[in-house]
């Protein structure tokens, strides 16, 4: 994978997954956001290579479609880790 490619499609992936994760997700700042993007672009084409997703010559869908769903949820995993902290907090 090329770097640059990882974080192109790992920031539109991000927000397609924050789009995409269930409930109120808005309370993660937009560089985790797209943290999550580019984790779950990594983690998605691995999950498809173990799940025998070979690479196609067009657009793989398939691989996308993981991604997206495990951008989902590492959006709403540190939508939980960090909305508890925030959500106790106050400001004046």
């Amino acid at each position: 994978m090329d770097i640059i490619y990882v974080i192109v499609v790992g920031i539109i992936i991000g927000l397609l997954g924050k789009f995409v994760a269930p409930g109120d997700r808005d309370n993660i700042p937009i560089w985790l956001t797209v943290l999550c993007g580019i984790g779950g672009v990594i983690l998605g084409y691995y999950i498809a290579a173990a799940l025998g997703v070979d690479q196609t010559n067009g657009i793989d869908w398939v691989r996308l479609l993981i991604s997206i769903a495990v951008a989902a949820v590492l959006v709403m995993i540190a939508a939980t880790v960090t909305g508890g902290k925030r959500a106790g907090r106050s400001r004046v």
